[in-house]
């Protein structure tokens, strides 16, 4: 059987870097794409993305489009673009990340051909 590999590469900035929040030997590694920040670099006031306006008529409508709100929000807790990872501390420490370090994520998936 033959195998093909489908390579997706991207490109993001490390935006923060935590301790396991159970105390396990990992980290988590949150990375932003490059796109997103120069989207942000463009418009400063506006870390959310364009801010919307909404009008309700009754407290239905206010609770339905509050949820669309939130979930354009990414949870509204702007966490709208961001990749994190969670790495172990020896690949933690063998890649020596720090915050604004320039990184790609390469994505491979094998198929096979024939049956």
């Amino acid at each position: 059987m033959d195998k093909i590999t489908i390579l997706m590469k991207k490109e993001f900035v490390v935006k923060s870097i935590d301790s396991a929040p159970d105390g396990a030997p990992y980290v988590v590694v949150s990375l932003s794409s490059i796109k997103d920040l120069k989207d942000t670099a463009q418009n400063p006031q506006s870390p959310f993305g364009t801010p919307k306006v909404m009008g309700f008529s009754n407290m239905n409508d206010m609770m339905k489009d509050l949820n669309k709100m939130m979930a354009g929000m990414g949870g509204g807790m702007g966490m709208q673009g961001i990749t994190q990872l969670k790495l172990e501390m020896h690949e933690y420490k063998d890649m020596g990340l720090s915050v604004g370090d320039k990184v790609f994520l390469e994505m491979t998936k094998a198929e096979s051909l024939g049956v």
